[in-house]
């Protein structure tokens, strides 16, 4: 017992109709990574807010070094060593990075900020993390990726003994992931404590020393990472035995839907073409910052493209914003559900019903009966887990929170449907209701564009896949069992 840096002793946490924890323990030892894992709403992030300070268990107990700690707010968390770095951004976006990253503790000379000496420090973590940002720059110019790294900097300056990362790496590149590892490592060379959340198995496996097991709010078990394989992991996370295995693919590809061509935006992307049929899922793999995402943004009419011409059923299209894309039956499914996707603050019903409007009105009279009664068809036939159609957006797990966006724009009748990371921060059996989705709606004849930087999932999602390397195709590869993720990383990395 003397090497345990941290003790959760039978934590208990309950929201209104919710047994959110039930009697866990969570044990992490010195100069060790802990991989806590579980389904979307198994309990990880509330275990972690009661460590952080965020909210307060009703009972149990929190042991730092072997000493009992009442926190019961971030200061106390963090004056006791601890360091989380949340899956959501807390960042100010209009500062700068190093001002950002000192902000609540800024190194003074004389009576004033050491703005130098801010920079230079903030450099210094970001030359460890193998990455060249600028930390003069406004967080707001900064890459999803880059306001991550920032987050991690931010951590690594408070020289904490204990630093929890939730999903740390769903927004880095293959190379920035790699950088992380390292990082890791050399953390617990000098005996600090990691506690890593992510639904990337492999990745788990590969990091941690032992891992932790929450479903449904319960302590499931707790294993020496090199004692357990990948398949029992999962069967772990879901009480039950789950195919770790793609959906078979069974549509019949028919003939061309859309058809881009010379598409092109300064700064982004060149020269793309491409088409896709009727009832093909066409993946779209490269590097971060590659261009895939901007030339869905500007497919679908959410952001402006220069040059270039997109057709529909061989009919030129006229897209100047997501207005026209819906009119012409085409929807993304955006990266960041949560910022883009969803107005997490509204009811689910409400989310639903938004951008379908006229489907439900009539002499501008809203009929909420025939809303209401819409959205209970979806919720059963894509199976949306919601105590009710009133329940708030942000309240829905993140595989649920996906499907309600898919809801409301299955409602709009598209039948181009662009899906951009649609299972990152998603836990294993929600990727496979997501695929299986994804599947059921190519075999109903939608034509599906599917970015992701998931390898693996997108060999086993795709029956074509184009590569984009610097804003530019690269490649363009037939699924087959010859393919391999190498084939695939060798082109998008140029």
């Amino acid at each position: 017992m003397k090497n345990l840096l941290l003790q959760m002793e039978a934590i208990c946490k309950t929201f209104p109709g919710v047994n959110a924890l039930n009697k866990v323990n969570l044990n992490l030892d010195y100069g060790k990574v802990l991989a806590l894992v579980g389904e979307n709403g198994a309990g990880k992030s509330t275990l972690m807010k009661i460590l952080g300070g965020a909210i307060q268990p009703n009972s149990g107990k929190i042991k730092i070094e072997g000493e009992i700690k009442k926190i019961f707010n971030p200061q106390i968390s963090q004056k006791n060593g601890v360091s989380i770095i949340y899956q959501e951004f807390n960042l100010i976006k209009d500062l700068k990075v190093h001002e950002n990253i000192f902000l609540g503790r800024e190194i003074t000379k004389n009576g004033f900020v050491d703005t130098k000496l801010e920079k230079k420090l903030s450099i210094n973590q970001f030359d460890n993390l193998g990455v060249n940002i600028d930390p003069d720059i406004a967080c707001n110019k900064l890459s999803i990726a880059e306001q991550q790294i920032v987050e991690i900097a931010k951590a690594l300056t408070l020289d904490s003994k204990i630093i929890v990362m939730d999903e740390p790496s769903a927004v880095l590149t293959e190379k920035e992931v790699k950088n992380l590892m390292r990082i890791i490592n050399d953390l617990v060379k000098k005996n600090i404590g990691i506690i890593y959340i992510s639904h990337r198995l492999d990745e788990i496996i590969q990091i941690s020393d032992n891992i932790l097991i929450l479903r449904d709010g319960f302590h499931v078990n707790h294993f020496e990472t090199k004692r357990i394989t990948k398949k029992q992991l999962i069967e772990n996370m879901v009480g039950k035995s789950l195919s770790i295995d793609f959906p078979k693919r069974k549509s019949i590809i028919k003939e061309e839907v859309l058809r881009v061509e010379s598409f092109s935006k300064k700064n982004f992307f060149s020269d793309i073409n491409f088409k896709v049929n009727q009832g093909e899922v066409l993946g779209f793999a490269g590097l971060l910052g590659s261009g895939r995402t901007a030339i869905m943004r500007s497919i679908y009419g959410a952001d402006k493209f220069d040059s270039g011409k997109i057709y529909k059923n061989n009919q030129e299209l006229n897209i100047k914003n997501p207005i026209d894309g819906i009119k012409n039956k085409i929807c993304l499914l955006t990266e960041d559900r949560k910022k883009e996707g969803l107005i997490l603050n509204h009811s689910s019903q409400k989310n639903f019903g938004l951008p379908n409007l006229k489907n439900f009105s009539k002499n501008l009279i809203m009929n909420e009966s025939k809303e209401i009664k819409s959205f209970k068809n979806y919720i059963n036939d894509i199976k949306i887990k919601i105590d009710s159609p009133k329940q708030i957006a942000k309240n829905l797990s993140g595989g649920n929170q996906q499907k309600l966006v898919l809801a409301k724009w299955l409602e709009s009748n598209a039948d181009i449907i662009i899906f951009d990371e649609p299972t990152r921060g998603i836990d294993v059996a929600g990727k496979r209701e997501i695929y299986e989705l994804i599947n059921d709606l190519s075999f109903e004849g939608k034509s599906i564009l599917f970015v992701s930087s998931d390898l693996e999932e997108i060999i086993g999602m795709s029956d074509k896949i184009i590569v984009i390397h610097e804003g530019r195709i690269k490649g363009s590869l037939k699924v087959d069992k010859k393919l391999t993720q190498e084939n695939i990383l060798s082109i998008a990395l140029g």
